[in-house]
């Protein structure tokens, strides 16, 4: 049975006193949860992550990293300044890095392996715009993204990724995927998965990353091969995002 994971995604929101208040929100009514629990926040908050959550059951992560160890890259964000921070997590490849960075299928698969070899957990990120799901080009669309995953990944590192499935249409909009719609990509996911490593795809986390909600989150969450949600707007205050967790 895989644990379910909810993260949230703070995208480039928030400040030392909003982030201390959705902190202690989190925490004050989080007790201990029947899921993993982390939030993703910018690189400027990650010590104030660190201080407010050591100790809790709530673990933190980034929104990016370079595909470098070290160097000349002026202002990227190394693996192992994730780590100094405590960092355990790291989104990799969102469709906002792909869109406005023009980040290709290989920078993310690069960005993964060295999220890997930094003891990190990437949180890589696949999905379709509109125009693709009208196009009835879903499935070929992430089939290329994770495809270009797997082609990089080791068998035995397979099991240490989580993937999220982030319908592009779906980010911001209000519009959510059915939870049928969300799962039919969810089993396309697990079966590439699967083609690399039967056993390994069997424990690999899927999340669901297109919008999900309170109102929303407990059908998703029901499909087989939805093991949790990478929350955005919700994530970013405490009620929301803790109905979130529950419904996990």
């Amino acid at each position: 049975m895989r644990r379910k994971l909810i993260a949230g995604n703070w995208k480039m929101n928030g400040s030392l006193a909003a982030n201390a208040a959705l902190l202690a929100g989190i925490k004050a009514e989080l007790g201990e949860p029947a899921c993993d629990v982390a939030v993703c926040a910018p690189a400027p908050y990650f010590a104030q992550c660190q201080a407010a959550l050591s100790g809790s059951t709530i673990a933190w992560g980034g929104q990016d990293l370079s595909a470098h160890e070290s160097g000349a890259y002026t202002g990227e964000v190394a693996a192992s300044m994730l780590r100094d921070f405590g960092c355990q997590y790291v989104i990799v490849g969102h469709s906002e890095r792909r869109a406005y960075h023009a980040e290709t299928n290989e920078l993310v698969a690069q960005k993964m392996l060295r999220a890997l070899k930094a003891g990190l957990t990437p949180i890589v990120c696949v999905g379709e715009t509109l125009a693709e799901r009208e196009a009835e080009q879903t499935g070929r669309v992430v089939g290329q993204q994770i495809d270009a995953v797997l082609a990089a990944v080791d068998t035995e590192a397979l099991a240490n990724i989580v993937i999220a499935y982030e319908p592009v249409w779906a980010i911001g909009t209000g519009k959510t995927a059915t939870p049928q719609m969300a799962q039919e990509v969810h089993a396309i996911l697990r079966a590439a998965l699967a083609a690399k490593n039967t056993a390994a795809a069997a424990g690999v986390r899927i999340l669901y990353g297109g919008s999900m909600k309170p109102d929303n989150a407990k059908e998703l969450l029901a499909m087989p091969d939805i093991d949790g949600g990478l929350i955005g707007g919700a994530a970013l205050k405490a009620p929301d995002f803790l109905a979130i967790i529950r419904a996990a």
